[in-house]
Order: C-alpha cells, then sequence, then structure tokens
C-alpha cells in the first residue's frame, strides 16, 4: 500500500457540530458544571462566581461571629501592655459566643480567669467593643487604697500596671454606683470614692470587673460599674500586626511598623 493511500485513510472525519455541543454539555455536567436549561455561558459563568463568592462570605461571617475576631486598638487606655496601633487576634470560642439579637452564649471550651485580657460589650454605651483586664470575679471583694489594688485583701502584684506622676485625681459622682456594693458594715454615708482610693466592696454573682492597665487614664469598672458574663465576647490571644499610628510620617502604617511586636501574645 503506498502512502498516499495510508494517509487519505488516516485522515480525521470532522465531528457534526451539534455532536460537539452534545460532547460538551456531557463533560461539563461530570464536571458538575452544566449549564442550566435556558441560560447563557455568561450567565452561568456569573451564577458560579456568585455561588463561590456567597459562599466565601458566609463562611467569613461563621468564623468572625463563632471562632476568631479582630480588634484594632485606638486608645491608651492598656498601655503599656497594648498600644495604640496593634491588632489583635481575639478569640472568640474560648468563652462562647452570644448569638446575634440575643442574650443566649454558645458554650465555650473555657470560662474567664483574673489576669485575662478580654475584649467585651461595655454596658454604658452600645455599639462599641472595649478590652481591659479582667480584675475582680463574682464573689471577689476589691479594694484600691492609694493606687494599689487589693483582692480579697491581699495586696496584688501587678507588673502591667503603669500609672502617671502627678494625675490629677478626686471623687466623681458616676462612682457612686459603688454604694449599693460595699460591705456589710461600711459607713455609706462618709463613702467617697476617687480613682485611685475606692472599696471595699463584693462583686455580685455573675458579674465581673474591669480594670484598664493605664490606670489614670482609663475610663472602666471604677465609674461604669460590674459587667454580666454575657457581655465577654473573647479572650485577647496575639499581635498580628503593629504600627505606630501617632506617628507624623506619611504612611505610617507601611512606615513605622512595630515588627517586635508582631506574632507576641497578649499577657
Amino acid at each position: 500500500m503506498g502512502r498516499g493511500a495510508f494517509l487519505r485513510r488516516s485522515k480525521v472525519t470532522p465531528v457534526p457540530r451539534d455532536d460537539r455541543r452534545a460532547r460538551r454539555r456531557e463533560r461539563e455536567a461530570r464536571a458538575g458544571l452544566a449549564m442550566e436549561p435556558g441560560r447563557s455561558p455568561v450567565a452561568q459563568e456569573a451564577w458560579e462566581w456568585g455561588k463561590t463568592i456567597l459562599l466565601t462570605l458566609f463562611f467569613l461571617v461563621l468564623i468572625r461571629s463563632f471562632l476568631v475576631q479582630t480588634f484594632v486598638i485606638t486608645s491608651g487606655s492598656m498601655e503599656g501592655t497594648l498600644l495604640v496601633g496593634d491588632f489583635l487576634m481575639v478569640n472568640r470560642l474560648a468563652l462562647g459566643t452570644r448569638l446575634p439579637g440575643t442574650l443566649v452564649t454558645t458554650p465555650g471550651y473555657s470560662e474567664p480567669v483574673r489576669g485575662d485580657v478580654l475584649v467585651f460589650d461595655p454596658r454604658h454605651e452600645e455599639g462599641i467593643k472595649l478590652v481591659k483586664r479582667l480584675i475582680g470575679m463574682p464573689g471577689d471583694t476589691l479594694e484600691m487604697r492609694d493606687k494599689r489594688l487589693w483582692v480579697n485583701r491581699k495586696l496584688q502584684d501587678e507588673p502591667y500596671v503603669k500609672w502617671a506622676e502627678g494625675s490629677f485625681n478626686d471623687d466623681d459622682p458616676i462612682m457612686r454606683w459603688q454604694l449599693d456594693y460595699l460591705v456589710a458594715g461600711a459607713d455609706k454615708a462618709t463613702y467617697h470614692p476617687t480613682r485611685d482610693s475606692w472599696g471595699p466592696l463584693v462583686v455580685p454573682e455573675g458579674y465581673y470587673f474591669m480594670l484598664g492597665d493605664n490606670r489614670d487614664f482609663s475610663y472602666d469598672s471604677r465609674y461604669w460599674g460590674v459587667i454580666e458574663r454575657w457581655r465577654l465576647e473573647g479572650r485577647a490571644m496575639f499581635f498580628y500586626f503593629s504600627y505606630d499610628r501617632d506617628s507624623p510620617t506619611p504612611f505610617s502604617f507601611l512606615r513605622e511598623i512595630r515588627w517586635n511586636r508582631i506574632g507576641h501574645g497578649v499577657h
């Protein structure tokens, strides 16, 4: 048989257009991409992208609501533990999470511990989140004498606390809420709490007392009172980013990064 005859017999027979379309639909069906009847290829692709985006958003909301949350420090009430411009990763799963619009909290795998740095929903102002240190547990007796903190009549060693020399200290009418929580036998008529001296008072069951580490410049439980358990939203874990937010340098978020803080745990 000559070479020309072989080439003629080996020639590929064209597949009709309708057959090619049928085979393509079959391949798409096997891959889970079958086009719905009456839908154009552009509409089908847009639908697939839309489903992908919706699923991604769903899982992001799920993770943020029940697992972890990010938090940015915008005030100096926790200096020097937390600095303005710190970005925190917060563990929401540890303490359980309140279901949106309810007072129901999902179970956590741990309980709050004195000394934890926690993100919470404050009772004195809706729509904001605060981060402070948990100082008073339910049933604790708390007292501050000339800036020194006593818990259950034991003087506390607080290496994380920052005080400012010569700062103004006076009684504040907003602190009068403490009258209802003073220890038995305390003279309410002569009680005048100040920022640096107050108590002794008892934290009621189911409530917690929060203080900022920067004691002279922290608006905390000394002023607005104790908070309920369901208001605790998560435990601060580590810094995932940090920069000098107060720096006048242009583009400080790029040029003033605090590399020595990134990845470090919060204590």
